[in-house]
């Protein structure tokens, strides 16, 4: 959504509430040049014959039949009329009305129900003008569960499906790791699956480390326990003072009693606790639930700092950096943003907000409209809460320096790039491919993409090999499938499009954004002169034989700093064993190598546990049996550590160690 009038605001017969809905003296006939600012108007003049008086949601798709706007009205006729009318356009809204070619509207019942449609399709169709969230990952949550007489805590990500207790969200993973350690060191409540927890017979590790009361094997009693999971409940609640008191009245009472091992037990919970909210940082008096959300915008660049605040401690914070033309002002992005972010979410009872923007009522209640309670969207102007927005603000314009200098940084290496590898311009789409199997079964290929703005997990793909006559091992074969299967969706879906129409697209800023661009720049292989050779001609036959094709040979034994740069019609190279170049390609491949061991160990997995333990040397059927036994599922044996495997009857020290590296560390290339 976008609070943006889209038009010159100082224009007064320009704006939604005008009573005059006429249209404007446009020729509607279809000759106008395609592509056009009169074009654009006149086909926006045709579509409002059509559009409704009533509150509801417009897309403007260009003549591929791609979304470029969606926006949201109270009078739809009325607001898509400015863009017809013949007056003074930003630059953006220009370029928006040239390409549009039709338009398409959906009426709702409320502007409330129309701002809620509009951040939902924003999300789902991503316009190219719009302002987009990126990096919309769910959040996770710490779970408690209650379908088991002992509960188990664990991170939880997606549906709440599962019988429990939820708190969150977190910022990221890392918060919630480091929450859950630090949980277990307080409550020592079990963090291992239900199967694995029935097949004990004596305590794990964690119990020895005393991070686990160990009640799979009673180490403690079921009333025991149950007051361990009240209290971390209780914690997680917000009443982390009472817990605390109680604890150390607990350690008060042991220590009187001359019961030094238990009172030593109580301090290092309460140590325990204490690690939780220092690592917390902040953690507000007089809030229970809020999130804040501060802009800052340099340099083009936008940056959104966001702080989750539930039962009144500090859950993380994490730093988005939405694509948003220069146009839009810090205030117009974050109303944007916000209703993207919680389209998906639920939303706490307060949000506060470093800039005022036209329509936070109006987000207010649509938000309260989504959660079904009371939402308050606030501009702080002091006290504690103006404090917190202060704190965000800051860790946003940090974020942002950060990014600024990465991006500069990256820059740097782009040029360089374009000069080692005689490319016409800096890539702004790198493609990295690398196959990874074992012997020639469960073989995956993959392809890693980066750019100005570092890797971009959200294009990674995997390729599961599937050619028959595919000799097993053969490099080259895996190459020229993964490139063809690539490349033909490519030329299907995006047509290349001519050299000479590519520059006019650079020249007149049409040119599609970086995170748009499906066409690589160029392609990395990891390999020597053979793999290049397979891979230009596997382009050729493909009529591809303008994107560049570099092969990255290792060095002797492998070293890194030692490698060779293949490309076709120069002589093999290599790059100063310092130059930080070398040391970005090398991140380039090691990624790649990584997502592809990745992806095979994960396909390997799966057939290991539909074809059972048999590819494991030196597993046969009594060897098996005992670890089924022992652990109860595949699953189980995976998860067990290096002692528990060794402690299985029938298996000694080395075939520990091999099914322990099969799981772990196994010999994928």
């Amino acid at each position: 959504m976008n609070g943006k009038k889209d038009i010159d605001p100082a224009s007064e017969d320009l704006r939604e509430d005008d009573e005059d809905v006429s249209l404007p003296e446009l020729d509607l006939t279809t000759d106008q040049p395609e592509g056009t600012l009169a074009a654009g108007r006149a086909a926006i003049a045709r579509a409002v014959k059509h559009a409704p008086s009533a509150p509801g949601v417009y897309r403007m798709f260009d003549g591929k039949g791609d979304v470029l706007y969606v926006g949201k009205a109270k009078n739809i006729k009325k607001r898509v009329m400015n863009y017809a009318r013949p007056t003074a356009y930003d630059a953006r809204i220009a370029r928006m009305i040239a390409a549009t070619v039709t338009m398409e509207f959906v009426t709702t019942k409320t502007e409330t129900e129309a701002l809620l449609l509009e951040a939902n399709l924003i999300k789902r169709l991503r316009p190219r003008f719009n302002v987009l969230l990126r990096d919309d990952k769910s959040f996770p949550y710490i779970l408690i569960t209650s379908d088991h007489w002992a509960p188990q805590i664990l991170k939880h990500r997606g549906a709440r499906t599962r019988p429990g207790h939820y708190y969150g969200p977190f910022a990221n993973a890392g918060a919630v790791n480091r929450t859950i350690n630090a949980l277990q060191r307080a409550f020592l409540l079990r963090s291992c699956s239900d199967s694995f927890f029935e097949s004990r017979t004596r305590p794990c590790l964690l119990y020895q480390i005393k991070r686990c009361s160990a009640p799979c094997t009673r180490e403690i009693d079921f009333s025991g326990y149950t007051e361990l999971v009240r209290e971390a409940n209780e914690f997680l609640s917000g009443h982390s003072q009472s817990v605390q008191k109680e604890l150390a009245q607990a350690m008060d009472q042991s220590s009187d009693a001359l019961d030094f091992e238990h009172a030593a037990i109580f301090r290092d919970r309460l140590a325990a606790l204490s690690a939780i909210q220092s690592h917390q940082g902040i953690n507000p008096r007089s809030l229970e639930e809020a999130d804040v959300f501060a802009v800052h915008q340099d340099g083009g660049y936008t940056c959104i700092q966001v702080f989750f605040f539930r039962t009144g401690q500090n859950w993380g914070n994490r730093a988005y950096f939405p694509k948003a033309d220069r146009a839009f002002e810090p205030g117009e992005v974050l109303s944007a943003f916000i209703a993207q972010f919680y389209d998906d979410k639920p939303p706490p009872r307060l949000v506060l907000v470093s800039h005022e923007f036209e329509e936070r009522e109006l987000l207010a209640d649509a938000l309260t409209t989504k959660a079904g309670r009371k939402v308050e969207v606030s501009v702080p102007q002091r006290g504690e809460r103006k404090e917190l927005v202060a704190h965000a603000l800051a860790n946003a314009r940090e974020a942002l320096a950060r990014k600024l200098a990465d991006a500069s940084s990256q820059q740097r290496l782009l040029n360089a790039m374009t000069e080692t590898f005689g490319l016409s311009r800096a890539p702004r789409r790198i493609e990295v491919y690398d196959n990874s199997h074992i012997a020639g079964t469960n073989a995956v290929g993959a392809m890693v993409v980066a750019g100005p703005e570092g890797f971009r997990k959200n294009q990674y793909r995997k390729f599961n090999i599937r050619s028959a006559d595919l000799t097993p091992g053969d490099d080259y074969a895996m190459m020229r499938e993964v490139l063809q299967r690539r490349f033909k969706r490519l030329l299907t879906e995006n047509p290349r499009p001519l050299l000479d129409d590519a520059a006019a697209a650079v020249l007149t800023g049409e040119m599609p954004e970086a995170d748009e661009q499906p066409w690589p720049d160029l392609v990395l292989i990891d390999g020597g002169q053979g793999q290049l050779k397979a891979a230009t001609d596997t382009l050729t036959e493909m009529g591809v034989t303008d994107v560049p094709l570099v092969s990255i040979a290792k060095g002797m034994d492998r070293e890194a700093g030692r490698e060779t740069f293949f490309m076709a019609g120069k002589s093999p190279f290599k790059l100063p064993p310092r130059d930080p170049l070398l040391y970005f390609v090398e991140r380039l491949r090691d990624e790649a190598h990584r997502f592809a061991i990745g992806s095979h160990r994960a396909r390997r997995k799966k057939d290991i546990r539909e074809a059972g333990l048999q590819e494991i040397p030196g597993i046969g059927p009594t060897r098996k049996r005992a670890l089924l036994r022992h652990f109860g599922t595949v699953k189980a044996i995976e998860r067990a550590s290096l002692p528990d495997l060794a402690n299985v009857p029938g298996i000694n020290a080395e075939t520990a160690r091999k099914i322990y590296e099969f799981f772990h560390e196994g010999g994928a290339r």
